[in-house]
Formats: C-alpha cells, sequence, structure tokens
C-alpha cells in the first residue's frame, strides 16, 4: 500500500501546491493517484477547497476526497468545535486512506499546517493516523530564514514517535533567493537528517494547469517521480 502523509512545518508555505506537483509527476510516471483532504478549513460549502486545487492543477485523472469542511481558518479542532460539527478521527482518516489504496498506486494525505496541529477533541495529529498506517511523512518546508528550526523539529517529532519521512520539499522557491534561502539549500539536508528532494518555485500555483503538469517533474527528486537534483554547494 503506497500512503503518502504531506504534513508541512506550519501553514501557508506552498503544501497544497506540492502535493498538486507530486500527483502531477507521479501521474505522469503512469501511476494512478488519489489525494485525501481528511479537513479542510476557512472555506465555505460551495467554495474549492485544497482537494480541488490539486484536481484542477495535477488533472481530473486525480482523485481527490474531503473528509470534513469547516467555515473558519483555524485548526480543524478550533474550527469543529467552533462550528458545532463531528470532528476526524485518525480511524476515519486511515480507513480512509486505505480504501483509496485499493484502487490507486499512490494516496497522499494532505494536513493541516503543520504535523500535529490537532484534529479533534482528543487532540489526535496527522501523526497519530500516519502510525495507524504505517506511512511516511513528506515534510514541505519554507525557503526563507527560520526553516531550519521549524523542520528540524518536524524531523525530531517524526522521529519521536517511531515515524519516517522519504525527505523535504521546499514550498516555494523564491526567484531571487536571498542569502538565508540559499543558505538553507544545502543547510536543510544536514539540520534534518533527510534529503532534499525537490524545490517548487513560488508562483508555481498560479500557472495555467497544462504547464504545470509539463514542468512539475522538474521540481522534484526522482524518489517523488521528478527529475530534479539538488545543487551541488
Amino acid at each position: 500500500m503506497a500512503v503518502l502523509m504531506v504534513s508541512g512545518t506550519g501553514t501557508e508555505i506552498g503544501k497544497t501546491v506540492v502535493t498538486s506537483a507530486v500527483s502531477a509527476a507521479a501521474l505522469a510516471a503512469g501511476l494512478s493517484v488519489a489525494v485525501l483532504k481528511p479537513a479542510q478549513t476557512g472555506v465555505g460549502p460551495d467554495e474549492p477547497g485544497d482537494a480541488a486545487e490539486v484536481g484542477r492543477l495535477a488533472g481530473s485523472a486525480v482523485t481527490t476526497v474531503e473528509l470534513a469542511r469547516y467555515p473558519e481558518p483555524l485548526a480543524p479542532d478550533t474550527a469543529a468545535r467552533r462550528a458545532g460539527l463531528p470532528t476526524v478521527s485518525p480511524e476515519r482518516i486511515a480507513e480512509a486512506a486505505r480504501e483509496l489504496a485499493l484502487s490507486h498506486d499512490l494516496v497522499l494525505v494532505e494536513g493541516a499546517g503543520g504535523l500535529l496541529v490537532r484534529f479533534d477533541e482528543v487532540g489526535h495529529t496527522l501523526a497519530d493516523a500516519a502510525r495507524l498506517l504505517g506511512a511516511p511523512v513528506l515534510i514541505v518546508a519554507p525557503a526563507g530564514l527560520g526553516t531550519l528550526n521549524s523542520t528540524a523539529l518536524t524531523a525530531e517529532a517524526l522521529r519521536a514517535r517511531g515515524l519516517t519521512s522519504p525527505g523535504v520539499v521546499i514550498g516555494s522557491w523564491p526567484a531571487e533567493p536571498d542569502l538565508a534561502s540559499r543558505c538553507n539549500l544545502a543547510d536543510l539536508p544536514s539540520v534534518s537528517a533527510l534529503p532534499l528532494l525537490g524545490a517548487v518555485p513560488a508562483g508555481a500555483g498560479t500557472l495555467p494547469p497544462a504547464a504545470f503538469r509539463t514542468a512539475a517533474p522538474g521540481w522534484l527528486a526522482a524518489r517523488l517521480h521528478g527529475t530534479w537534483s539538488a545543487p551541488v554547494a
């Protein structure tokens, strides 16, 4: 069963665009792909969420599933409580991912914000669902100042829970990277003890979908079905 969790070191750092890029690259490699969004927050009933954005960018060949939606842009547990709606348990996430894995080569489970964001009143997180599935967790990190600490903390939290990660993808690589970003490109593997598996250009989500799908494999390393290689320092 090929299930890959996708978690950021925080919010608004390109997690959905990275999920879209991994989906597009896997499709180009001939795999069938499903994307599961356990909890969508901050959008109304008729507005497109992250799963719909993945479908738009990666294409209709991707199966997209959303388990719960809450109107306020908050952590899923808080948003559910304020809306008076049921939360999503790790067991439900794992069950949905297993069901999708029966008919797809790759299932991507996109979390909400960072790894330890609470999904329910008990305090369960994406890490708990990953543990039930025995699934690795791809870390999406920003490029600039502060990312070394947040990425190292996320990697440490995974290891402390007995979870694995294939590596780190930079979610929004600037067209003109500053000194911190350039140094982070070289330093992220050493501080996280994980390989760097790609760098998605800033603004990639605004590309026409056809152009996005064509370019996506070039942003990701071979382990994510792409052709990208980390620059030699």
